[in-house]
């Protein structure tokens, strides 16, 4: 099976990272979400990729076309122009680098890419949310639902302490930090499609969030997935500095692999 991520848009509530490089190469731990992403993927087995690049996608082409060197341990003879690699480990990984445009919608990005998908179903996923949902699980929930799509739906946790205050309350009774949401389940992306989906894609302008999504509910052929573990996805410098801490301090829940 492969799977399709997002890697085109320009990401301008992280500009103090993606002024210089697309939001999918922004590093957690030394290695881009883009990679971590993919780790998720690979740990269930899927290892084919197809990458809709668009911002700066030339730095995502140049780093996975140095890749196996970076992975390696290397020596260079400059007096022959020789390079001799010793050791190296790089992932089983087939990566298809999509130039889907700058501009592009979600949806127009998807469309781009058909002709690298074919006839089978497939993944497909933002390229800055991490989660520990169980892949393999999703596919086969997508299979017993027989639905053209089906979404990850996520809890996420309240952005702010949250305090308790009536009307005319001065004094503060309650307050959680980070309380658990208002209950309200959201699209965490982690979607498995049927190629068909793509027929409800006008062109570069459509949102996938938007016209086919909405149609494919009206049609009832969109599938909820509930996962209740760990996601988050990296809109802000905020969000960065959390995942890093996380993987930092060996606490990743989305470390799968």
């Amino acid at each position: 099976m492969k799977a399709v991520i997002l890697a085109g848009g320009l990401g301008t509530r992280l500009s103090e990272e993606t002024s210089i490089r697309p939001k999918p190469m922004v590093e957690i731990g030394g290695k881009p979400v883009l990679w971590h992403i993919m780790k998720i993927y690979s740990a269930h087995g899927i290892n084919d990729f197809i990458i809709c690049c668009g911002y700066k996608g030339y730095i995502i082409k140049e780093y996975f076309a140095n890749y196996f060197l970076h992975m390696s341990d290397v020596t260079f003879d400059m007096r022959f122009n020789q390079m001799n690699v010793h050791s190296g480990y790089a992932e089983p990984w087939r990566v298809t680098l999509v130039n889907t445009g700058d501009n592009t919608m979600t949806g127009g990005r998807l469309k781009r890419v058909l002709e690298h998908v074919g006839n089978d179903t497939f993944c497909f996923t933002y390229g800055d949310g991490v989660s520990d949902v169980n892949i393999t699980e999703l596919i086969n929930f997508h299979k017993e639902q027989k639905s053209l799509a089906t979404l990850t739906a996520v809890q996420p946790a309240g952005r702010f302490g949250a305090i308790s205050l009536g009307e005319e309350q001065t004094k503060i009774h309650s307050f959680r930090e980070k309380p658990e949401g208002d209950g309200a389940w959201i699209n965490g992306g982690y979607f498995v499609l049927e190629p068909e989906v793509i027929n409800l894609i006008a062109d570069d302008s459509t949102i996938w969030e938007k016209e086919p999504l909405e149609k494919l509910a009206d049609m009832e052929q969109l599938a909820a997935f509930k996962h209740q573990g760990f996601w988050q996805p990296m809109d802000t410098l905020r969000d960065k500095n959390y995942l890093e801490d996380l993987w930092k301090n060996e606490q990743a829940p989305w470390k799968v692999w």
